[in-house]
């Protein structure tokens, strides 16, 4: 090679683009098997109960409070409409799940005298009014069973406002409460308000059924209410070794809660923690979402778990000729399962049922019109004000170090780090390095001095860009300007800095897998989700990198009291959180453009941050601003940023991250050029 040639990407034998799924995926992975064989070993032993106990108390764990039965205060029924079908009469009521949140059920009461059994029919992703449900709960009741239909947060329902499981689901990320919550507690307190219905027979208890998403409410239920004694969950469960994890599938965040997967939660677990409930399993062959080879496979280890438990009888598959649906052959299937369980007549006929009695209802005889003022957003905004205020006002550095030692980790060391030869760049040497943490490369830029400008007490800059280290440095980008490289002043202060790709960003920003191409997926909500689902968020892992990087300047380059963390972007927390964890002699820290605090996500009725951003668990231990002012370095807080990305007005500014101590600078709306000078002063004081 030439002399002074350029230095090019120091090569890896892992592909960048997929280091980082990889990674995700094969820890997701290693967690699900060290699960099924803590699974097998229980029942080997005959330790289901004690197996199941630990689910449950998991589940309940990550739900928070669910106030139904005797702990939920006394419904407040509002009837709406009532519609005569010949057949059966359809009641549409509303009732409060929590206080303020209303569930819009449809009862469909059978003709005839009662009391009649009951079913509870949660809706999945979709909206009570389309076939999969309504037919369903029609079905039900022309067999005999008081059927209760209610749709779900969001989706194509009537509860839309502030119900978005994407947007508004994953902000309860950050106050590590699930939003499946949210599912749940509805279906629960469908049971209470059949409780209050004198011609509903619950001398037997209820069944619950549904597809998809209502399958999952129905298997989560189960775990919670031991009055669900039957259940008949439909095209939902498969092994999460196989989807959504080892297909990479873009999952929804209401089953993706903090540490499922560390608590060894998959999909057959939320079943078999359900026995003795009996349960129905059902799928479609031409599923093309839970493929049936899966659902074969999954069926054949519950009946073996079911039969060690000594509940054989308890499980059975039914094998439909449909797609993802919910069919007449399965209201059939199940009817004749409720009639074994409820009624206490296996032998009880079945008739057959057909289409053509079940044209589609307008929606207008499903509607409710559910009050929208408390939804997803509003509650979980009051749980994180709950966690900020329990939060203590003034914490030491050791204390603040722990707070983000218990939700990001501890960071290991780096294990690699190799450089190019240096190429000159006026008054700049600039090298590629290739670093190896926790076995993913960070790649990045390093730009020192030549001789002429170096010296011994320089200071020593990581900088940390969410959009990579090409878009912080190419074309005279503001953070490139940081080195002064086209400057000739031998009185002017140069510092070294070394600018990383941390997992996902830049050079290693993860390729498209077919998922992502759907209208909810992408590569952001992806590694997220499944991040959070593993109990180690994709923000925690860029942190600790970018904490062992920080360390490795300090003990392996003397960088003792000169090394700064700046961040921008979303880098800012990350700079934050990692001078944190560093407990080593830094010279300051500073967030550039980035995220003011993480309640703001909470607090927000909108954001444009990525799913990233909402850190899991965080709230309950601390937030920015607890960072800003417990520091033991000088921090500076240039331009910080709503949850909308806009720049926050003094006033604002102020509001949020008071009281400011003396070390903290805060220099709010201020450009380029401005955050530029302030940066150079915080540098040239280290």
């Amino acid at each position: 090679m030439p002399p002074n040639t350029p230095p090019r990407p120091l090569s890896t034998e892992q592909d960048l683009r997929t280091v980082v799924v990889d990674h995700i995926q094969g820890r997701c992975l290693d967690l699900l098997a060290r699960a099924e064989e803590r699974r097998r070993q229980a029942f080997a032993r005959g330790q289901w109960q004690e197996y199941g106990q630990v689910i449950r108390d998991h589940v309940s764990q990550a739900f928070g409070d669910m106030p139904f039965g005797h702990r939920g205060a006394p419904l407040k029924v509002r009837p709406v409409s009532t519609f005569d079908l010949g057949y059966c009469r359809l009641e549409n009521v509303l009732f409060d799940s929590f206080p303020g949140w209303e569930v819009n059920a449809s009862v469909f009461v059978p003709a005839g005298d009662g009391p009649f059994p009951a079913v509870v029919i949660p809706v999945g992703h979709s909206g009570k009014q389309f076939d999969n449900y309504q037919i369903p709960a029609r079905a039900f009741a022309r067999l005999g069973y008081l059927a209760v239909l209610f749709d779900p947060p969001g989706q194509a329902s009537e509860k839309k406002p502030g119900n978005d499981h994407f947007v508004d689901g994953v902000r309860t990320f950050l106050t590590g409460h699930s939003s499946n919550r949210y599912f749940i507690l509805d279906a629960l307190r469908c049971i209470d308000y059949l409780e209050t219905r004198p011609d509903a027979d619950l001398s037997n208890g209820v069944g619950m059924t549904g597809v998809s998403g209502g399958g999952h409410t129905t298997l989560f239920s189960t775990l919670f209410d031991d009055r669900i004694t039957c259940q008949g969950p439909s095209c939902c469960i498969n092994r999460m070794a196989d989807h959504p994890v080892g297909d990479m599938y873009a999952p929804c965040p209401e089953g993706k809660w903090s540490g499922r997967l560390a608590a060894g939660v998959d999909e057959l677990d939320l079943l078999l923690a359900g026995i003795p409930t009996p349960a129905l399993y059902m799928a479609g062959q031409r599923d093309e979402v839970f493929q049936i080879e899966w659902s074969r496979l999954l069926a054949s280890e519950a009946a073996a778990a079911f039969d060690q438990a000594g509940a054989g009888e308890r499980f059975r598959f039914f094998e439909d000729e449909s797609g993802h649906a919910y069919t007449l052959a399965q209201v059939r299937r199940f009817a004749a399962w409720m009639n074994r369980w409820i009624r206490r007549e296996p032998e009880r006929p079945v008739p057959d049922l057909d289409p053509a009695d079940y044209p589609m209802l307008p929606y207008e005889q499903l509607q409710c019109h559910p009050a929208p003022e408390e939804n997803i957003y509003t509650l979980n905004r009051a749980i994180a004000r709950q966690q900020a205020a329990a939060r203590p006002a003034d914490r030491s550095g050791a204390q603040v170090r722990a707070a983000v030692a218990e939700v990001v980790g501890e960071p290991a060391p780096v294990v690699e780090w190799a450089a190019s030869e240096p190429f000159q760049v006026w008054s700049q040497t600039s090298r590629e390095v290739l670093a190896r943490v926790e076995g993913l490369p960070v790649p990045a830029t390093w730009l020192e001095p030549t001789a002429e400008y170096l010296k011994a007490d320089r200071p020593v800059i990581l900088l940390i860009d969410d959009q990579g280290r090409r878009a912080a440095l190419e074309s005279g980008a503001p953070s490139a300007r940081l080195t002064r490289m086209l400057e000739r002043d031998p009185e002017a202060v140069y510092p070294t800095l070394v600018v990383p790709d941390l997992p996902g960003w830049g050079d290693t920003t993860p390729a498209l897998v077919p998922y992502a191409m759907a209208s909810w997926g992408s590569m952001d909500r992806l590694t997220a989700y499944h991040s959070c689902a593993m109990g180690d968020g994709i923000l925690a892992l860029r942190t600790r990198a970018a904490a062992a990087l920080a360390r490795y300047l300090v003990d392996e380059w003397g960088a003792a009291g000169r090394l700064v963390l700046v961040g921008r972007g979303l880098g800012g927390a990350v700079a934050l959180m990692a001078a944190a964890l560093t407990d080593r002699p830094l010279g300051g820290a500073a967030s550039w453009s980035g995220l003011a605090s993480f309640e703001s996500l909470a607090e927000s009725a909108e954001y444009t941050w990525p799913a990233a951003a909402f850190l899991p668990d965080a709230l309950a231990h601390f937030d920015l601003p607890d960072l800003v002012r417990g520091l033991s370095v000088p921090v500076a807080v240039l331009d910080p940023l709503d949850a909308a990305r806009q720049s926050l007005p003094r006033r604002e500014a102020e509001a949020i991250l008071s009281p400011l101590p003396d070390a903290v600078h805060l220099a709010p709306g201020c450009s380029d050029e401005e955050a530029l000078d302030e940066l150079r002063q915080l540098i040239e004081t280290t």
